[in-house]
């Protein structure tokens, strides 16, 4: 036992004696000097801002994408009052809103779609004449008509739909021009009638 004390193997010293000597313990220093977990560190750091701008490039997708097919769907069936073919038909608004609903794709449905329908005997008639479709209360108004004219008549067919965009963007980026938050999809077809009599 005598030869294990004089060996001159000093016992271990303690955390809080290594503090009181100005030393660093020796967890905390292995602490500072390990590496293991930094790049889970500096993924975390990096996730929230990437997946952000992710679900940021989706919404704004999601809107380009609701628009072309609202457009899409309005030429379409602004083809047939053009032509001719909704006036000799008889075609009332529901009829050419049905005609028109046959061509959107989603997320736009025929539920939430409204068209106005107007003609006017020139194209500076027309550009002075139309109005916002929004309401004094930032509300879609609900009030539109249909009067597809005659043969070489300009009309002007315009086609609405409030789009439910959700909140993925801060406040002050919002995609939203609507009252309570939804996107206003408008797409628009004027043109002079043809010649169809």
């Amino acid at each position: 036992m005598a030869l294990l004390m004089n060996t001159g193997v000093h016992p271990r010293k303690t955390a809080a004696e290594r503090l009181e000597r100005g030393l660093p313990p020796r967890a905390l220093g292995r602490f500072f000097r390990d590496q293991k977990g930094a790049s889970a560190l500096e993924f975390a750091m990096v996730a929230t801002p990437l997946i952000l701008l992710l679900l940021a490039v989706l919404q704004i997708g999601l809107v380009y994408f609701a628009n072309f097919a609202l457009e899409g769907a309005l030429e379409r069936g602004a083809r047939l009052i053009r032509t001719g073919q909704a006036q000799t038909q008889k075609f009332d608004a529901g009829m050419f809103k049905k005609e028109v609903c046959k061509y959107l794709s989603a997320p736009l449905n025929c539920d939430g779609l409204k068209l106005d329908v107007s003609s006017y005997p020139s194209f500076a008639g027309a550009a002075k004449n139309l109005t916002s479709p929004l309401g004094p209360d930032g509300k879609l108004k609900s009030g539109f008509g249909f009067d597809p004219g005659g043969a070489e008549d300009v009309v002007v067919v315009r086609a609405f739909f409030p789009l439910d965009i959700g909140a993925v963007l801060p406040a002050n980026i919002s995609l939203s021009n609507m009252d309570g938050g939804g996107r206003l999809l408008i797409a628009t077809a004027a043109f002079r009638n043809e010649p169809y009599k």
